[in-house]
């Protein structure tokens, strides 16, 4: 992955998660979920080149004292907006937006969402996997991806899309979104110019929609199956039997 482009790779968090407050510093294992997701994106990129963007001391001072960089932001419409923010003070010429409540990212799909952001530059980048045979379609907390037959989003949303007119078509399998994203500061500074949510985007509550509203193409990446977000309590269970999983396997 040799290139001139300097890659930093941003990672926003906020205290006040309407779903799920405190949500970054909740404990994985014994670690902060923050921490988590810091380090497995320091095998990515260099430490020296994480960030996470956040709003509150309480999660700046956790980050600090493992050793990660802290950008204090405002009050933010969406994570890409707070990433867009902390953006500015950064140099870099393509950001990467991990979430920081996907603890089981794996760095080699952050090295494939960089290169593809390498080899069409015009273009956002996100990511996408299958769902596996335990995750509900029909759940509001996972995106689902419709893209192109060349892989370019046409729509996300929390319903089960695709749809079928014959439920005995519908697919084994729905693309669901995975939180992994890559821009330039151009496109980051006309998503935070638009001011507001978009229509969509506030509708269905996923902030990549934004930039179709923009008019911004987005190439979705496919990654590895099996990574977890934790969007509500119930999740951490489920991501420490994963996290065990993994480290086990290790």
């Amino acid at each position: 992955m040799e290139s001139s482009e300097k890659v930093a790779i941003v990672i926003p968090a906020r205290f006040a998660s309407s779903r799920y407050p405190g949500k970054p510093l909740v404990k994985l294992l014994g670690k902060p979920m923050i921490i988590w997701v810091a380090e497995l994106c320091s095998l990515a990129v260099s430490s020296d080149n994480v960030y996470v963007a956040t709003d509150d001391h309480r999660i700046k001072g956790v980050v600090e004292s493992f050793g990660f960089n802290a950008v204090m932001t405002g009050d933010a419409l969406t994570g890409t907006d707070r990433i867009a923010e902390a953006a500015k003070s950064i140099d870099a010429d393509i950001i990467v937006n991990v979430q920081g409540d996907e603890p089981l990212v794996e760095p080699d799909d952050i090295h494939k969402v960089i290169s593809a952001k390498l080899k069409h530059p015009d273009m956002i980048i996100n990511g996408y996997s299958y769902l596996s045979a335990d995750e509900n379609p029909q759940s509001v907390n996972i995106p689902k991806v419709v893209t192109t037959e060349d892989d370019v989003l046409l729509y996300m949303s929390r319903l089960a899309v695709p749809g079928f007119k014959e439920s005995s078509r519908a697919p084994k399998s729905y693309k669901k979104q995975v939180c992994i994203y890559a821009f330039d500061k151009v496109q980051l500074h006309k998503y935070r110019s638009y001011g507001r949510k978009s229509n969509i985007e506030e509708s269905e509550d996923i902030e990549i929609l934004r930039f179709l509203e923009l008019g911004q193409q987005v190439k979705m990446i496919k990654t590895r199956p099996g990574s977890y977000a934790v969007d509500a309590p119930e999740d951490v269970s489920v991501v420490e039997a994963a996290l065990k999983k993994k480290l086990a396997d290790a």
